[in-house]
């Protein structure tokens, strides 16, 4: 059985939130500049162009890509043969989440409660935490710092199966047009669609901080990753919401079965950062 230390957790985690809001990863550069190559805006490729230019910027300085460093969403996989040492692994996961957001001077956005005192916990914890059991004795950790821009724009509904297909592409462009620029496109979209409520958010999130350069396993998803790729940049929503082609650079599909009477989508949006960082221990 692997032992993992709490103490290197909350290390990784640290390391991983400074990593994740500071870096573009280069399956966004490389989206950017794809975008940037077909954009037919003029303006369009000018603020792709800076939106490039900003990702050099961040990374040379370490300075955040974005001051809305968001809250920090974490998908752990365990390893069922995994032991972990010296704590609790959801203590180890907040207390790298507290460290990294302040010793990397990146803003705190995270309040005590929702509705009535909503003070700020001065360190961006808790974290949100998605936990599964897999095989093996291996932790990966993935940290995708969500701001709420775009997270504001989900969508969720509980569609029938007589809605089919052009149910699901229906709530999809709502949801593009709904986001507009708030969402600060190039965007990348995550869809979930199946299981309950619940399961299908997370599908959605799930496929949101999935990489720019990825594709579903299922060939009939990633080509309805394709037309809903080309949907959202019919639009004309465009970098920033000044017009053109490029209002998203890539859009994800997770997919789970659901029962005979649904047919539940959610629409997860990531803003041009797309931030994701992960470490495997």
């Amino acid at each position: 059985m692997k032992v993992i230390q709490y103490s290197q957790i909350v290390e990784e985690v640290a390391k991983l939130c400074k990593t994740a809001c500071c870096i573009v990863t280069p399956d966004m550069k490389a989206a950017f500049k794809k975008a940037r190559e077909n954009e037919v805006s003029p303006l369009g490729k000018d603020i792709i162009g800076k939106l490039l230019e900003n990702a050099q910027i961040a990374e040379t300085r370490q300075m955040a890509i974005c001051q809305d460093t968001g809250m920090a969403v974490v998908f752990l996989d365990v390893g069922q043969d995994a032991r972990i040492e010296g704590g609790y692994i959801e203590d180890a996961i907040n207390e790298g989440v507290a460290k990294g957001y302040t010793e990397s001077y990146l803003r705190k956005s995270v309040v005590n409660d929702p509705i009535f005192e909503r003070k700020n916990t001065g360190n961006n914890t808790p974290a949100i935490i998605n936990t599964r059991i897999v095989p093996g004795d291996k932790l990966k950790i993935k940290i995708a710092p969500k701001g709420f821009g775009s997270e504001n724009k989900s969508i969720l509904k509980m569609l029938v199966p007589a809605d089919g297909l052009e149910g699901v592409k229906k709530v999809f462009l709502e949801a593009v047009k709904y986001a507009g620029p708030n969402a600060c496109p190039p965007m990348v979209i995550g869809v979930g669609i199946g299981g309950t409520m619940d399961k299908v958010a997370l599908l959605a999130k799930i496929a949101a901080a999935r990489s720019a350069d990825s594709k579903n396993v299922d060939p009939r998803y990633a080509k309805l990753e394709e037309e809903l790729l080309e949907l959202a940049n019919s639009t004309g929503v465009g970098p920033q919401g000044l017009g053109g082609i490029s209002t998203a650079v890539k859009v994800n599909v997770e997919w789970f079965p659901t029962h005979i009477a649904g047919l539940p989508v959610a629409i997860n949006i990531n803003c041009h950062a797309a931030r994701h960082a992960d470490v495997i221990l």
